[in-house]
């Protein structure tokens, strides 16, 4: 061999791989580590497209984890409104990876509750501003529901078989005095008011962006040894930008950040893969094919298209699907509508578009 490039497989190269293929001939563009099988119990976490994620798996008939399901008195799009039945546990967006952490130190004794919000009468959760559409009745109240929140946190991860985190911003708010990482910042929903010099802006540079994932991770294996994590980037553009730049580059800024420090978890973890559904949204190739005429939600054939790879290339690894959920594995989960509609999805970040001029 006189050179390595000689022997290297079709997909190496960009006029076979990708030219000669086009948009929908696309194929191997993921190896997947590990086998995610129906009966597998999967966890969904993350932004906005995590919840694409999910109801895709569970329309296929796996077994999406539903650790924190309603009270039986609320059902349908009532237990929707309350942030029930959104992801596996009832933290609303997660954006990025100190959040995560938070919420992991939170379930596992690490950290403290800390911060909570009062206006009006009404208590509201920093970490969840908007999981109670008005607020809840007292400070008790309120943090009962963080600590029904913590135990099913400690379910999901003790119990379930593979975490799909979805990655979304690098931008976000932090108490100045305390360090607490917000879900949104102070005074652009109930709960409290905006102070500059308790609430600071922060972009989240690389090298803290993966700290913070390692750190995550460290904590999710310490706690389920044999769990698997799967890591993808949203394809979803910010809504507005708080850092001064304009918010298309502000966006490649923040998505560059994400997918970087979820290859590098990938290479460096053996029970940590990376899947590409942001390259299959947002990748020139697919010359913006699924994204709604706003540019930023993904419309249902893209999600349809990320999906089917996820399964075409798990099934070309591993084989058929060799089983499918027993009724024991199925009462720990839940089915949930097969729709993946952009409408269906709740997405914390769109209240900022309210303050558009």
């Amino acid at each position: 061999m006189s050179n390595p490039y000689e022997n290297l497989a079709e997909k190496a190269f960009w006029r076979s791989a990708v030219a000669d293929k086009g948009a929908h001939g696309l194929e191997r563009l993921w190896s997947p580590r590990f086998e995610v099988k129906p009966e597998h119990r999967i966890v969904t976490s993350g932004s906005c497209f995590a919840q694409h994620f999910g109801k895709a798996l569970s329309a296929r008939g796996y077994c999406w984890f539903d650790a924190e399901p309603a009270p039986p008195w609320l059902r349908g799009e009532d237990a929707s409104a309350f942030n029930y039945g959104v992801f596996s546990v009832r933290t609303g967006n997660i954006y990025t990876p100190r959040m995560l952490l938070q919420w992991l130190k939170q379930a596992f004794g690490d950290a403290k509750a800390g911060e909570l919000w009062e206006l009006d009468g009404r208590w509201y959760d920093p970490l969840r501003p908007v999981i109670e559409p008005e607020g809840f009745t007292s400070r008790d109240e309120l943090l009962e529901a963080r600590h029904a929140t913590l135990v099913a946190m400690r379910k999901a991860v003790r119990e379930g078989d593979v975490y799909v985190f979805t990655l979304g911003l690098t931008e976000c708010w932090r108490n100045t005095e305390s360090g607490l990482e917000y879900a949104l910042c102070p005074g652009t929903t109930a709960g409290t008011q905006f102070d500059a010099k308790l609430h600071r802006f922060h972009n989240t540079p690389v090298s803290e962006a993966a700290s913070d994932l390692e750190a995550a991770i460290a904590l999710l294996r310490r706690e389920n040894p044999s769990l698997k994590v799967l890591l993808t980037v949203s394809p979803v553009p910010l809504i507005a930008s708080a850092s001064g730049e304009h918010v298309l580059t502000a966006t490649s800024y923040s998505k560059s950040v994400l997918r970087a420090i979820a290859g590098e978890a990938a290479a460096r973890h053996d029970n940590v893969d990376y899947f590409p559904s942001y390259e299959i949204i947002t990748h020139p190739v697919f010359r913006g094919m699924f994204y709604a005429s706003n540019m930023r939600s993904v419309e249902p054939q893209g999600v349809q298209t990320v999906m089917s790879h996820f399964f075409a290339e798990q099934e070309r690894v591993f084989g058929p699907p060799s089983s499918v959920p027993t009724k024991k594995k199925k009462a720990k989960g839940k089915k949930r509508k097969s729709s993946v509609r952009s409408s269906d999805v709740k997405c914390e970040e769109e209240l900022l578009s309210a303050f558009e001029k």
